[in-house]
C-alpha cells in the first residue's frame, strides 16, 4: 500500500482534475443524450421538404456543344429555374437550355421558385434576404455565396438557403439542427468546423479524462479497506 502522503496526492489529484474536466465531461454526455434521442432525418429538416420532388421534363434543348464555354464542358447539370431550363456549366456558370445565353445570377422571385418545388406546400415565407458573406460558426457555412435566405413564418424559426449563383436549392435550417450543431460542436471540441476530431484540446481533454479514470481506480485502490485486509493477510503469512 502507498503512504498516506502518497494517498493525499492522489486524492487531490483526481478531484482537481474532476472539477477541471467536468464541464467537458458534462458537455460529452448531455450531447450524446440528445444524439442518441433525436431522429437524424429530422434534424436535416427531412420533415419540411418534399422528399418525392422529381425534376421537370424539358425539350428542344441545346446541345451543350453550342455553348459559349471557354473552356469548354466538363461538368454539366441540369436546373429547373423559374420554369425554364439552364444548364449549370463546370461548376462556373449557368446557361439557358434553350437559346444558350449565359445567366449570372437568379432573382428573389426565381428562388421563391425553387424552395417552391423543393419545401413542403403550407409554409408561409416570412421574408427573404440575401447574404454574401457568413463566418465560421453561421448555419449556412462553407456553401456556395452569395445566397438567399427564405425565412418562414413557424416556431422552429425555418430557413431555406438557395445559392444566388447556380440557383441551387442549398440546405434547410430549423431550431432543432441548430441545438444538434451547437452540441457537436461541444461534443468534437472543434471550435472552428465541428468536424474535425485530431484537436489539440480535444486531444488533451481525453488524455487528462484518462487520467482522471485511472487516478480513481487507483483511489480506490489505495482507500479500500478489503485490499488492505488482502494484502494484510499476505503480509502476516
Amino acid at each position: 500500500m502507498v503512504n498516506r502522503h502518497t494517498a493525499l496526492k492522489i486524492r487531490k489529484t483526481h478531484r482537481y482534475l474532476g472539477l477541471f474536466l467536468g464541464i467537458q465531461f458534462l458537455f460529452w454526455t448531455i450531447s450524446g443524450l440528445y444524439f442518441s434521442w433525436t431522429n437524424i432525418d429530422e434534424i436535416h429538416g427531412d420533415h419540411f421538404k418534399k422528399l418525392n420532388y422529381q425534376p421537370k421534363a424539358f425539350n428542344s434543348l441545346i446541345s451543350p456543344s453550342q455553348l459559349d464555354a471557354p473552356e469548354g464542358v466538363s461538368t454539366i447539370e441540369l436546373r429547373d429555374i423559374g420554369n425554364i431550363p439552364y444548364y449549370w456549366v463546370n461548376n462556373k456558370q449557368l446557361y439557358n437550355a434553350i437559346d444558350g445565353s449565359p445567366k449570372n445570377s437568379i432573382t428573389v422571385d426565381e428562388a421563391l421558385y425553387i424552395v417552391k418545388n423543393h419545401m413542403k406546400s403550407g409554409l408561409e415565407v416570412e421574408s427573404v434576404e440575401q447574404i454574401t458573406e457568413t463566418g465560421k460558426h453561421h448555419e449556412y457555412r462553407e456553401k456556395l455565396l452569395p445566397a438567399y435566405v427564405i425565412s418562414y413564418t413557424t416556431d422552429e424559426a425555418l430557413k431555406a438557403y438557395v445559392s444566388v449563383k447556380d440557383g441551387k436549392f442549398q440546405t434547410v435550417r430549423h431550431r432543432a439542427w441548430r441545438w444538434f450543431d451547437f452540441l457537436w460542436m461541444t461534443h468534437t471540441m472543434d471550435y472552428e468546423g465541428r468536424d474535425n476530431f485530431n484537436t489539440l484540446v480535444l486531444r488533451a481533454f481525453s488524455f487528462l479524462g484518462l487520467i482522471t479514470v485511472l487516478s480513481g481506480f487507483l483511489l480506490w485502490y489505495t482507500s479500500s479497506l478489503s485490499i488492505r485486509k488482502l494484502l494484510k493477510k499476505k503480509r502476516n503469512k
